[in-house]
């Protein structure tokens, strides 16, 4: 019997595209930022100094993904380079955090989520710009009410809970319904990940963190890189996010 070339026994999954990559840097900051406010809510605080190994890997890959970006060599616009400042920025903020006591830690990566979506938006654009005529279609075609979904999931503004039978979605600017998350769900574009989130008041029980998938980050990513002639005509991207009151969807 003929034995395959070493190379073609396991199946090598591809790299991260730089997008994909920030998308998955913005879930990173999601996830530590979700920590230490559980650390934060903890009575009494226990081992105050968990987030500073975290806060080191946060820094060591947005560097990565900075670095990811400049190697693609795009043309450097002021969309462009005020993206990898942001990033640099981001970078210089998580090695400060390792430094201070956990609220201003907490402080100091507030915001990163956010902008690294903006970041990603911006960086989709010169993508688009460049290299729109060898874009491919995403596998996944989503329509406006998805795609926004997934963005106000990827900026970490969503969170689901359940009380007496019912299934609540508590979001942030745009709306996300139960029935939006449940079909995202059912595609594996999403998934809850149960008591990461903080309660949503203090002595109240955790939240379920909404995040995305593989699939998920991979569907969103071709989403935003499309040039919009190459989209489905019910699917737009949302703009990066602004900070707006919680709202809640409830079904039975």
């Amino acid at each position: 019997m003929t034995t395959p070339p070493e190379g073609l026994l396991f199946d090598v999954a591809a790299p991260p595209t730089p997008v994909e990559r920030l998308l998955l840097l913005a879930d990173q900051y999601v996830q530590h930022n979700d920590m230490l406010d559980r650390l934060l809510r903890a009575s009494p605080q226990s081992e105050p100094d968990t987030h500073i190994a975290s806060a080191q890997r946060l820094a060591f890959a947005t560097r990565t993904a900075v670095k990811a970006i400049t190697d693609e060599r795009l043309f450097e616009s002021h969309e462009l380079s005020d993206a990898v400042i942001r990033l640099q920025q981001l970078a210089f903020l998580s090695d400060a955090s390792t430094e201070s006591r956990l609220p201003t830690a907490r402080m100091l990566t507030a915001l990163a989520p956010q902008a690294i979506m903006g970041c990603a938006d911006s960086l989709a654009g010169e993508i688009r710009r460049r290299r729109w005529s060898t874009t491919e279609a995403p596998v996944h075609q989503l329509n406006s009410t998805q795609c926004t979904a997934l963005w106000e999931i990827a900026c970490g503004n969503v969170v689901a809970t359940s009380s007496l039978g019912r299934q609540y979605v508590h979001y942030r600017d745009a709306r996300v319904l139960i029935g939006t998350l449940r079909s995202l769900e059912a595609n594996d574009l999403v998934e809850r990940v149960p008591q990461s989130a903080p309660s949503a008041y203090v002595g109240g029980p955790l939240q379920d963190r909404v995040r995305l998938t593989s699939a998920g980050t991979t569907a969103l990513a071709s989403t935003i890189c499309l040039p919009p002639a190459a989209r489905s005509p019910l699917a737009t991207t949302p703009p990066p996010s602004v900070t707006g009151a919680q709202t809640a969807a409830r079904s039975r």
